[in-house]
């Protein structure tokens, strides 16, 4: 279920980014109040999706946290992350139960904003850390973090509460680091179309380009007449293939959502 994030390649411009970090910290808090209260019937219910448990999502994000943190580290000392090293995680987290998933996740996830926080400046202007062909600058790579942070927030948070969203401050950088993603969230079905999107809060345009061979998202500005029209949170969840008909709100509806519901299916 991890989704790729984003990237461009790195600018010379300095970029200490604490408005990813800021909004890194309010997805865990908002994750430690959902799950810390949670008993262990509540953690091994079902998440989104529902091949998931609650306490697998909390699992997922605790090794992740865990692997991220090794991967900074490696990235501030100018090295490469062993290949062997994430198996390994996965394998360890993988045998703990529910509970202990729970409480390992929220404390690996506060280690690794920690240290994160603990970055000096000098230190996340130059940062660079190589992702495939990419490479990621700080907040680029915190961004990494902040989206797959927030969905996976939503994922147990929409159990209890099926109108649940990605808070705003959040929703407005995660909308902006969509691109990429959709690389891979999205599935070709043969046609070949274009969908104009407008968002709200904050307000952004994107093209949707369906080819025979992939799915592209073009930002850009807004188009007078957009296709879709609709709050900046839910375009997001709908790359990320979390926009069912359940959790659709009223305001975006027409045949232009049935066909990007078909081009991102999600997990």
């Amino acid at each position: 279920m991890t989704q790729p994030t984003p990237a461009a390649q790195p600018s010379a411009a300095p970029e200490p980014s604490p408005a990813h970090v800021d909004a890194l910290r309010s997805s865990l808090e908002r994750l430690r109040d959902l799950a810390a209260p949670m008993s262990e019937e509540e953690l091994t219910a079902g998440a989104y999706p529902k091949e998931w448990t609650v306490a697998q999502v909390l699992s997922h994000l605790g090794s992740g946290a865990v692997i991220m943190q090794r991967s900074l580290e490696d990235a501030l000392a100018g090295q490469d992350t062993s290949d062997d090293f994430a198996p390994g995680v996965w394998d360890t987290w993988n045998a703990k139960g529910p509970v202990a998933q729970r409480d390992d996740a929220l404390a690996a996830d506060a280690a690794l904003l920690a240290r994160i926080e603990a970055v000096p400046p000098d230190d996340r202007n130059t940062f660079a850390f190589a992702m495939g062909p990419m490479t990621l600058r700080f907040a680029q790579f915190v961004g990494m973090r902040l989206n797959e942070h927030a969905f996976h927030t939503w994922d147990i948070e929409v159990v209890a509460d099926p109108d649940a969203t990605i808070p705003v401050p959040v929703a407005a950088l995660v909308v902006d680091n969509l691109e990429l993603v959709a690389r891979f969230t999205g599935k070709p079905t043969g046609d070949t179309t274009a969908i104009t999107v407008a968002t709200t809060d904050p307000e952004r345009g994107f093209t949707v380009e369906l080819t025979a061979g992939g799915v592209g998202l073009i930002p850009g500005a807004a188009a007078a007449s957009p296709d879709v029209e609709l709050p900046a949170e839910v375009f997001a969840r709908l790359v990320y293939g979390r926009l069912d008909a359940e959790h659709t709100p009223t305001v975006a509806h027409g045949s232009a959502i049935d066909i990007l519901r078909r081009l991102f299916p999600g997990p």
